[in-house]
């Protein structure tokens, strides 16, 4: 196994524990990370993603890959699809505390994740064009849509690398920290303590919506909203409002 667990209560932190590697990414790797995604236990409300070993993910493990022929070639491409899809639309919010590498396949798990907070120390990079690959993980959609599709055709022309600051400019990262675990267990925490069913619209609604045509957009918007107020946690926030007091969802 190189996916280390641990569940604190209400929060599951994963770690890549593939350090000699810089965590890089095999497929047993991503099968294990989607596969706790897509089934977490019971009570987790709340995953923290992060690396072993000073660094998040240093993308896919070339060592491991072995020669395909196009067909071969999209069907792995396509397994990423699969697997990062299970990540991103699991239904449990994901933090990220990174530190170190965020290349390549390593930035497409991270834009697969909610909440991103880095290290003052984080490289994000998609340098495939410099060794002859093209992004296969989902990268032209996900990291295409945060920091818009000019500046990354440029960044994968030119292997251009971008720090924590630089990335929190762009979208990359939400925060920066000088403790990105400590940080990220900080905001996993207030996150838990949400309602459920407002974390799982705020998940799958919000990315589905603006991939839609406004009319149908707002109509889904309004769905969510009838869904998520009639809930029995809106009663209880409503209750927790009226009586000055912070809401207990359970």
């Amino acid at each position: 196994m190189s996916l280390d667990i641990a569940i604190d209560g209400r929060v599951a932190t994963l770690t890549l524990n593939r350090p000699d590697k810089r965590n890089a990414m095999n497929d047993a790797l991503i099968a294990e990370l989607s596969g706790f995604c897509d089934a977490p236990p019971e009570g987790v409300r709340v995953i923290i993603l992060t690396g072993a070993g000073g660094h998040f993910c240093a993308g896919l493990d070339l060592a491991e890959q072995v020669e395909r022929d196009p067909a071969e070639g999209m069907a792995h491409s396509r397994g990423w699809h699969r697997a990062l899809e299970r990540v991103q639309f699991g239904g449990l919010p994901i933090v990220t505390a990174m530190g170190g590498a965020v290349i390549g396949g390593g930035l497409e798990v991270a834009s697969s994740c909610h909440v991103r907070v880095a290290g003052p120390d984080v490289k994000f990079q998609l340098p495939e064009g410099k060794r002859g690959f093209f992004v296969g993980g989902g990268a032209t959609v996900r990291v295409g849509k945060i920091i818009g599709p000019d500046r990354l055709t440029e960044m994968m022309l030119t292997g251009r690398s971008y720090g924590a600051e630089e990335g929190l400019t762009l979208g990359l990262c939400h925060y920066v920290a000088e403790d990105p675990l400590a940080k990220a267990r900080e905001l996993a925490e207030q996150i838990a303590s949400n309602a459920r069913m407002s974390n799982y619209f705020a998940i799958h609604g919000v990315a589905r919506i603006n991939a839609m045509a406004p009319e149908e957009g707002f109509f889904t918007e309004a769905l969510c909203t009838a869904m998520a107020q009639t809930s029995p946690d809106a009663k209880e926030g409503f209750r927790a409002f009226l009586e000055k007091r912070a809401p207990d969802f359970g």
